[in-house]
């Protein structure tokens, strides 16, 4: 019974695509630019996911999808499920800030007009909430003096944390965390892998949006590779003990660029999305390229993970 609770899905995310309108330069043509293309990405209970990527590659972007808050010139399609529960946009509304937390990227989501110790208590004024917020400052190494500042009196590492606690205080089932250790030390930044871990430990939910892999990897049960707004691989954390396993070349590139096997650099550059190549967005860069690369890329089971790669669904593909 505990182990299928623990597989009981929180979040689902399936061929989530992304796309803003914008007008070309000195012209009235509105174009669509895909930004995020057929996505998949879930969450179980007991369950830390990572998501992995360099920058530009639309992790963000997936965070901000998930509590509504794209601009106005976003076009959304695709399912999202909370619970096994389809999400419409009224339920993102009713649950954000409660069953479903983030921790944002951008330290502007905290009002600059209120004191930081009111934003973490959101309303709370019971004397267990305030032993909790008291605990956070402790472990977060924060001065309790804290609560009584401003945003605009916080450094950039410290109004970070403060939004890390506010997530943590309000007890939430899921947790996207964008980015949440961006401007920590390392060792604040593993007191905050350890809380996400023991969050997810008691029955939650953490969807973990990072470019630091080693860091994920100490509490990730799975990683979700990204690479120019789309999934390349689905992969265990045990995976990445053996880069033999991994399945995408692009995985393997972020294995072998980790100081502890090699830190070697992976030649060429993203795409951006105006000039996305046909076919795999990352064939451009791979040193397994062949002439079905160009075409539609399946999803492939394979080892317990899946993949989005030709060479998975083809026995046999020529150079090109």
């Amino acid at each position: 019974m505990a182990e299928e609770k623990r597989q009981k899905e929180i979040l689902r995310i399936e061929r989530l695509t992304v796309s803003f309108a914008q007008y070309e330069a000195k012209t009235t043509q509105r174009v669509e630019l895909p930004v995020i293309s057929d996505l998949n990405v879930s969450v179980r209970e007991g369950e830390v996911v990572a998501v992995v990527g360099s920058s530009g590659s639309g992790k963000s972007l997936l965070a901000h999808t998930v509590f509504g808050l794209l601009p106005q010139n976003a076009s959304v399609s695709g399912d999202m499920f909370y619970q096994g529960m389809r999400l419409r946009t009224e339920d993102i509304m009713r649950l954000r800030g409660s069953e479903l937390a983030l921790v944002p990227q951008g330290v502007s989501y905290l009002d600059p007009l209120m004191k930081t110790g009111k934003q973490i208590l959101n309303g709370r004024r019971d004397a267990v909430s305030r032993e909790k917020m008291q605990k956070l400052f402790v472990r977060y190494g924060l001065e309790q003096g804290v609560a009584q500042q401003y945003p605009f009196e916080l450094s950039g590492g410290m109004a970070r944390r403060v939004l890390l606690m506010t997530a943590l205080m309000s007890e939430p089932k899921l947790i996207v965390a964008d980015e949440p250790t961006t401007g920590m030390d390392f060792s604040l930044a593993t007191k905050a892998m350890e809380d996400f871990r023991g969050f997810a430990d008691e029955g939650n939910g953490v969807l973990l949006i990072t470019h630091d892999l080693k860091l994920a990897l100490t509490v990730a049960d799975r990683v979700i590779v990204f690479y120019a707004g789309t999934t390349l691989e689905e992969a265990t954390a045990a995976d990445f003990k053996d880069g033999r396993l991994l399945r995408h070349p692009y995985t393997r590139a972020l294995y072998r660029a980790m100081p502890e096997h090699g830190f070697a650099a992976l030649p060429g550059t993203q795409p951006y999305v105006r000039d996305m190549p046909k076919g795999c967005p990352f064939a451009p860069r791979c040193p397994k390229r062949g002439v079905g690369c160009d075409g539609e890329i399946p999803v492939t089971a394979v080892r317990g993970g899946s993949v989005r790669c030709v060479r998975y669904a083809k026995t046999s593909l020529p150079e090109a």
